[in-house]
């Protein structure tokens, strides 16, 4: 199958047909590289933010989860005048 590269604002691009969208099972993310002279698009091999909900969870229990820069309280605000 042959494609067209199109302009698509700044860069180019090529439409992926919805079939092979569908028959790939690609959704909204995919990995790209280049392997010998050819562009491979692939399924992303880890789903976006897998075992986020988990590492927080293990950083709360660690008591690791304090605010790095403290509380910014608007204590000079009473000086200003609006």
């Amino acid at each position: 199958m042959k494609a067209t590269i199109r302009k698509m604002g700044n860069s180019q691009g090529v439409l992926i047909p919805k079939a092979i969208l569908l028959q790939l099972g690609l959704e909204d993310e995919v990995e790209m590289e280049i392997v010998n002279d050819a562009l491979v698009i692939r399924r992303p091999r880890i789903a976006p933010r897998q075992g986020w909900a988990e590492a927080s969870q293990a950083v709360a229990a660690a008591g690791d989860d304090s605010l790095v820069l403290g509380d910014f309280p608007n204590a000079d605000d009473a000086e200003l005048k609006w």
